[in-house]
């Protein structure tokens, strides 16, 4: 069986050759070259192909999200950004690094880690990014048509007004929700709840760094809020390590024990929808990895929702919407570029069958 090939890229000559001792310690995989620099490791990137490259995000002559930028553009290869997470800044920077298609994140060791515990984990998100098919990331690209994401004929289950939009995302999630939340107005009418797999120490700015792309305000829940209704825009964020439920009309967040492996889960959230507000809800499944979110999504088609998955074609890890097709959970496949457009349609219906255009009350502009 041919051995997993790494490109390992830090300014660090320390941290770089830690990361090889590492990477040398498994059988299963052979350091393929190093690099200091960004323009240096584009140049190894292009020249050796690696099935994987691990990367810093402050580098000298080209910062690790150029790079990012530049390496999924013209020759894709999955990208684990190794970083410390120490400042706002640096974390944003890991946020636009998988904005641009990096594929995961994995925290430089810190020397308090159980002995071995950090080396096992990074040999595991090593082997597991370089199994993740990942597309080209140029933004004329995503999203091609394809037979697998025309849209299908509205089904029953998808008609009648929604009073709350629900999203799930993993692997992948951060450049998907990104975009989706552009194409939709500063007012669009309908709240917005949202769970994505970025743990903690890594999630702690993320809704900041997505509030600052989106023309709708981002922010983390706060638990026993009410839910916002019709007429407030904004994405109400689960917070990491926290599953975030709706109960009564609140939002709740517990720390109830993980489900799929996941805390926050899209399960946990899309099952409190179809309790509370069942055909009201429309959701959407996008690219991940593994099965979260599938079952949730089944329970909400049952109930007379409006269940979105993301097509294979625009996924960076077609796990977690593949699992909700080959269940039946999905009303509509849709390719990423074509889920705004749907979401918009569903706000326009609201403001229609609620009688009167609702005027958002924390529109960003």
């Amino acid at each position: 069986m041919p051995k997993t090939r790494v490109l390992v890229v830090d300014d660090s000559l320390t941290a770089r050759k830690h990361l090889i001792e590492v990477l040398s310690t498994d059988a299963e995989i052979e350091v393929a070259g190093e690099a200091e620099d960004g323009r240096l490791a584009i140049e190894l990137c292009r020249t050796l192909r690696p099935d994987v490259m691990t990367l810093d995000m402050v580098l000298p002559v080209m910062s690790g999200v150029a790079v990012t930028e530049y390496v999924m553009a013209y020759c894709p290869t999955p990208i684990l950004v190794v970083s410390s997470s120490t400042n706002r800044g640096e974390l944003y920077k890991t946020y636009d690094a998988l904005a641009a298609g990096a594929v995961d994140v994995f925290e430089k060791p810190s020397g308090k880690e159980l002995d071995g515990l950090w080396e096992r984990g990074f040999l595991s998100s090593v082997k597991i990014a370089s199994r993740i098919r990942v597309i080209t990331h140029l933004r004329g690209k995503l999203g091609l048509s394809s037979a697998s994401s025309s849209v299908e004929p509205a089904s029953p289950n998808g008609s009648g007004r929604k009073s709350v939009v629900a999203i799930g995302g993993s692997t992948g999630g951060p450049a998907a929700i990104a975009e989706i939340l552009r194409g939709l107005r500063p007012n669009f009418p309908i709240p917005i709840l949202l769970v994505i797999h970025i743990g903690d120490p890594f999630g702690e700015a993320f809704a900041e760094w997505l509030d600052g792309l989106s023309p709708l305000r981002v922010r983390y829940a706060k638990d026993g809020e009410v839910l916002p209704s019709l007429g407030q825009a904004g994405v109400v964020m689960a917070p990491p390590g926290l599953h975030l439920v709706l109960q009564r009309g609140r939002l709740k967040l517990t720390r109830d024990l993980e489900r799929n492996s996941c805390r926050p889960s899209v399960d946990v959230l899309f099952e409190s929808l179809a309790r509370e507000m069942g055909s009201q809800t429309a959701a959407c499944l996008l690219t991940g990895m593994g099965r979260d979110g599938a079952a949730g999504l089944l329970g909400l088609r049952h109930v007379g929702a409006l269940t979105i998955a993301q097509d294979e074609a625009s996924s960076v890890v077609f796990g977690m919407p593949r699992e909700a097709i080959q269940i039946g959970a999905a009303d509509r496949v849709l390719a990423l570029n074509q889920i705004a457009p749907a979401l918009a349609a569903v706000g326009r219906e609201a403001e229609q069958e609620g009688g009167k255009r609702f005027e958002a009350t924390n529109p960003r502009r």
